[in-house]
């Protein structure tokens, strides 16, 4: 394995929101033996010497991935571990699978955790597959984006987690596990001694590993579900902004709907609005899946470099210092000149989800709610807007519920209510109001881990439930085992949340 020390003092996450001191950031990349398995056992072995030197020095230790998350959710004070470079991806023959597996070995992909949701996206487009679901910005790495619940809006599928059966993980420096849920069996023994891995079949420990933002190890491998390729004929329409989009907001209910496909239910659906523009209405975006066929055109970029498939931040970035008076026509102007309608776009997974950069220092925060409460929450939004002035917009995205113990789209389905603007004070302040106002309303919420977020102990407990925190805590330890392990993969933000726990005789036998 290499193993490059960049001897760098200071990090800094991909949006700027943050600032991290550490003690070194570590490039690490693979062998080129000729061998993809010898390459990457070679990586496991060199991983687990760098949790070992980690412990020796009382450091701590975590991955990295594509540097995404507004938070400090992936960040820490010690060795922080560059895994970009570690992207092996490659198919799994028939001997690799369980004989128990519901479906195919065509089914299944394996890559390593730096490949970006980009990459697997064109390397799965090349052999006739696409991911099922992925956020609209793809230059997440998979482990990373599956650790932080990262989503799209496939409305009736779920987040990336739900696309994840089995994972290859480091607990400690002599120890490493293929885990996967007892109730859905994915590799064989042959394909767990290639990896020299201890087999774990566990629901409940699979699931709590699912979102787990890099504190159960370092997981270095992740097998994920695809499907035959497809296309998105893709649109972006504008509606009123009135009761009639309720149907659809609330119960996700297209009957006789004003969409360009009528009652039919469209794959993808989001909806964006506009605060300084609501007689100008909101802008949905629904794409709906076909069958693949080659006599189409891939889509172009949109103007300002905008694509089909991307969110706000892509291109909100534009909103930086911007005085209060001006706040509703700078919105105006850009939204008019990057996030226009369009129609009858056609493409793959990889060409409608194709943006891996972002523009400009941004803020991202959201919530999960109960769709029911889509129009409570949107007329607090608004009416704190008349006082406050928010820079920059709101979004709506509807997802699947999740298996994932603390993964953040809990409910039947999840509406997830989006700001996104400029990051400053001001704009954080807001975010924090909003969340007081949710508090007051009784309206239940949870927070996308990886975005601008504010949690303590008993609230986190309060969102999911002291059972579930229970759960993925004794998860956590059982997989560990070993107490300095799980110290150098804790950090700030778990201490601060109350997922710091080292000892407990409560684990899973």
């Amino acid at each position: 394995m290499i193993i490059s020390r960049t001897g760098e003092r200071q990090w800094i996450n991909r949006h700027e929101t943050f600032e991290q001191e550490i003690d070194d950031l570590v490039d690490l990349g693979n062998n080129d033996s000729g061998s993809v398995l010898d390459d990457y056992n070679d990586a496991t072995l060199g991983i687990q010497l760098l949790i070992q030197e980690a412990i020796d020095k009382g450091q701590h230790i975590r991955a990295v991935g594509g540097e995404w998350s507004w938070t400090k959710v992936a960040a820490t004070d010690g060795l922080l571990l560059n895994t970009k470079p570690l992207n092996l991806t490659f198919r799994i023959s028939a001997a690799s699978v369980s004989v128990n597996y519901a479906k195919t070995n065509d089914d299944l992909y394996f890559a390593q955790c730096g490949a970006s949701v980009q990459e697997l996206s064109i390397a799965l487009k090349r052999r006739g597959r696409s991911l099922r679901t992925s956020g609209a910005s793809n230059g997440q790495t998979i482990a990373g984006a599956m650790s932080t619940g990262t989503h799209g809006a496939a409305i009736d599928f779920g987040a990336i987690t739900e696309c994840v059966v089995g994972l290859h993980i480091i607990v400690n420096p002599t120890r490493h596990v293929w885990l996967e849920r007892a109730s859905y069996p994915v590799a064989s023994d042959s394909f767990v001694s290639k990896l020299n891995a201890k087999r774990i079949s566990d629901d409940e420990l699979f699931n709590a590993a699912l979102v787990s933002f890099g504190s159960f190890g370092f997981i270095h491998g992740v097998m994920i579900e695809t499907e035959p390729l497809f296309l998105y004929e893709c649109h972006r329409v504008n509606l009123p902004f009135n009761d009639a989009l309720l149907p659809m907001m609330k119960h996700l209910d297209f009957t006789d709907s004003p969409l360009p496909h009528g009652s039919e239910r469209p794959w993808h659906f989001q909806i964006v609005l506009n605060p300084y523009d609501l007689a100008g209405g909101v802008l949905v975006t629904c794409m709906y899946k076909r069958p693949y066929r080659t006599d189409y055109t891939p889509p172009p970029g949109l103007q300002g470099g905008v694509v089909p498939g991307d969110d706000v931040p892509t291109f909100i970035g534009g909103l930086v210092g911007i005085a209060t008076g001006l706040i509703p026509a700078t919105v105006n102007t850009l939204v008019g000149a990057t996030y226009k309608p369009y129609s009858d776009v056609w493409g793959t997974h990889a060409e409608i989800f194709s943006n891996t950069d972002t523009h400009g220092k941004v803020l991202s925060s959201a919530v999960g709610i109960d769709p029911m409460d889509v129009d409570t929450v949107t007329q607090i939004l608004l009416t704190m807007n008349v006082s406050e002035q928010f820079s920059g917009i709101f979004s709506y995205r509807w997802v699947k519920s999740t298996e994932a113990t603390l993964g953040f789209t809990q409910n039947p389905h999840t509406c997830i209510v989006e700001l996104d603007g400029e990051y400053s004070s001001r704009s954080v302040d807001f975010c924090r109001d909003f969340w007081r106002e949710l508090d007051k309303a009784g309206i239940a919420y949870t927070f996308h881990w990886g975005k601008v977020l504010e949690l303590n102990a008993t609230s986190i407990r309060t969102m999911y439930g002291t059972a579930k925190v229970a759960s993925w805590l004794r998860a956590r330890r059982t997989l560990m085992q070993d107490p300095k392990s799980m110290v150098a993969f804790t950090n700030d933000l778990m201490v601060d949340w109350g997922l710091d726990s080292t000892a407990d005789p409560d684990v899973i036998v």
